[in-house]
């Protein structure tokens, strides 16, 4: 059983890469803006303050990631790792219910294919529709990691089938190192 912790910039290819992990795996995916978008359609069409509408949104998610991993689950959690205390929740949970935690950040370090990426996919409401320079910059070098385990970083530039392999047999390493491409 595994917890992994997915990170990167919006567009980087997460859902993507969690969706088939999932498929793949069996594991149950998390996925944050699934969960802040049904929460702010339900509050008059997203009128909520955004980032309380985020916190609540994160409450929410940890208690199904918590219920997941209680009832023997690995679980995805598919949502930007930009705060210390994801990776702390994260780790305290895979300690908690003694499953490995995983750690993979997708990184595409290309301003232009984010956008593209962001203005061609089905939107939902609590997603960017586009990215600034200063935006981006923050959000590539921005990921919490985690500091004593050991993570994956995947160039999502290149086609899902180009390091799927990779990331499927670092999800089965009982000991966590790290991989980087």
């Amino acid at each position: 059983m595994f917890f992994l912790q997915m990170a990167g910039f919006p567009g980087a290819g997460k859902s993507t890469l969690a969706r088939e992990i999932g498929k793949r795996t069996g594991a149950v995916v998390i996925d944050h803006d699934v969960v802040k978008s049904a929460l702010l359609y339900a509050i008059d069409g997203g009128t909520i303050d955004p980032k309380l509408a985020g916190k609540i949104s994160y409450n929410i998610d940890w208690s199904l990631i918590e219920f997941q991993l209680s009832q023997g689950n690995s679980v995805v959690f598919d949502s930007p790792c930009f705060y210390d205390e994801m990776v702390e929740k994260g780790t305290g949970l895979s300690n908690k219910f003694n499953v490995n935690y995983k750690y993979v950040e997708c990184i595409l370090d290309d301003f232009n294919r984010i956008n593209e990426r962001l203005k061609n996919r089905n939107q939902m409401i609590s997603q960017i529709k586009e990215a600034n320079e200063d935006m981006f910059n923050y959000g590539l070098h921005n990921s919490k990691r985690p500091s004593e385990d050991k993570y994956l970083v995947v160039d999502t530039n290149q086609p899902l089938e180009n390091y799927m392999d990779e990331v499927i047999h670092y999800l089965t390493l009982e000991k966590n190192h790290e991989i980087t491409r």
